[in-house]
This record gives structure tokens, sequence and C-alpha cells, in this order.
């Protein structure tokens, strides 16, 4: 599973406009909810008055926003700002998938955190979200074989954010990673669409072995807080892996999973526990 295909360049100011029509027509309408948010909140005053100005309302689109973004938190006397933000502008002109899947990336998180009213929240100040879409732009990179770049965004990521995810790995859309601090993802995991994962969670391997060594999540799996999955293991579809777990085998579809070892106890209650943030079980006896 590859999500970032590589796309022909686009020498013009950084648009969606080659991606298809009505995808297009939903992304211009997302900075369009972006920019009247803005325009909002500094009509109510805000701190962050200078933030909302010049990422939302002086960017001419979302690429060029995002770019910003990310540019501004993650630059130092060692590199500059407008270095980084043209750098990231050019990875989404020549990847506009980037831009689609961080879209639905704030829509998971509008759709599943009740504390989010509306996308500019996560967009500005959500480290979870910030964290991800680095991830994307540094595994393009990779990708292109561009590893030294790759590697510095993730070291950036990592020491900014707390979340270290190795360029390599393989991440769908529609991903909240709540909160995100201590998120640890390997080289060869895979991550499907609608996965929600909390805090301090590891995708890791089991040693010094080569190769093929981390987990595999498949689509609308619920992550706990603390969990650790190790190994080249496969967590089934619609499957829950409660907080504080250590799986060290696979986990059928639609079950879950607690303890050290990890055990399946029950299922959840629903199909796709990501999109509920339902940790709740429902036995095995039921």
């Amino acid at each position: 599973m590859n999500i970032f295909a590589l796309c022909a360049p686009n020498t013009s100011k950084p648009s969606v406009s080659f991606l298809p029509k009505a995808v297009s027509s939903t992304l211009e309408g997302l900075w369009r909810e972006l920019r009247l948010a803005a325009e909002n909140r500094l009509r109510r005053g805000s701190l962050s008055a200078t933030l909302i100005q010049t990422i939302i309302l002086d960017s001419d689109n979302l690429p060029q926003s995002l770019s910003r973004t990310l540019s501004h938190q993650q630059t130092d006397v060692l590199l500059a700002p407008n270095v980084l933000e043209k750098r990231l502008v050019g990875l989404y002109e020549r990847h506009p998938d980037l831009v689609l899947a961080a879209s639905r990336d704030l829509g998971a998180i509008v759709a599943r955190d009740p504390a989010v009213t509306d996308a500019l929240t996560p967009f500005l100040y959500f480290k979870g979200f910030h964290a991800l879409q680095t991830h994307r732009l540094a595994h393009a990179l990779w990708l292109n074989g561009e590893t030294d770049d790759a590697l510095l965004l993730q070291n950036r990521s990592s020491l900014l954010y707390g979340v270290d995810i190795h360029p390599a790995a393989i991440i769908g859309s529609g991903i909240m990673l709540d909160h995100a601090t201590g998120l640890v993802i390997g080289e060869t995991a895979v991550i499907e669409d609608h996965v929600s994962i909390l805090h301090n969670v590891t995708l890791g391997g089991t040693g010094k072995e080569q190769g093929d060594r981390h987990p595999k999540v498949c689509t609308g799996v619920m992550i706990g807080a603390g969990a650790s999955i190790l190994g080249n293991v496969e967590i089934g579809v619609g499957a829950c892996i409660a907080a504080g777990s250590v799986v060290l085998r696979s986990v059928p579809p639609h079950t879950t999973v607690a303890g050290i070892p990890a055990k399946i106890v029950g299922k959840p209650r629903s199909a796709r526990p990501a999109d509920e943030m339902d940790q709740a079980v429902i036995p095995e006896n039921n």
C-alpha cells in the first residue's frame, strides 16, 4: 500500500487544481471554512492574532497554509522559515494527495474529538495533526530518495512534538493521533485508513531482526493510550487495543484485546471503534 504515488510537478503557485474536480472543490470548501473561522477569531481578539493572520489569512491557499504552519514551528537559526516553507510548498505541488490526506485527518479530528468544534483549532494547535502532516512530507521525500531531508523532518518532529515516526512508515488518511505525545512508529509499519491512536503508543519491533518487522494496522482500529504492538503482526479490521496492552500476536478483526501479553477479552461495541473512540468491551460470553 502506498498512498503517496508521485504526481507530475506543477510549476505555478501551490494549488490542488490537478486533483479530481470534486475533490478539489471539497478542499476549496475546507479552505473557505478555515479562513472564515480565522476572520471570526480575529474579530473576537486573540493572543494568536499574528499567528492566525500569517498562517491563514496571508496564505493564498491550503497547501501554502499547511507549509507555513509546519515551517513556522520547525525552523531556527540553522534552518530559515522561508527555506523550509518553499520546500514544503514544492512537495505539496508534486504530491497533491498530501493535501487531501491532511483534509481527511482534520475531518477525523472534528468528528471524533468532542473538545473540537471547528477545523481551525486542530489546524493551528494540535501537535498530533502537525506531526502526522510532517510525516507525510518526510515520507514523500523518503520515497524520492531524499533521505537526509526526510530524516531531518523526522528529527524536528521528534524534538518538537515528542512523536517519532520513521519516514518509511506507510500511513493512510482519516487518522487521528489524539494528544500523540510519546508515539513511536517503526520503519516497516503500515497503518490503513480511519485509525485512531492515543498517546504513548508504540508500533515497534521485537529486537534486532531485519526486514519487515513492524505491525500492520487495518482500517477502523482503535489503539488505546500506552499500548505497545510489537513485531510483524496484523491488527484486524475494526479491532480495539485496550490501554496499556502489550500485543505480541496478530489480532482478529472486530475483537478487543487487553493485558500483558494481550489476550482477546471480547469485541468492540461498534464495527469501527476508531470512529466512536469507544473503548468499552462486549465480553466474549455475550
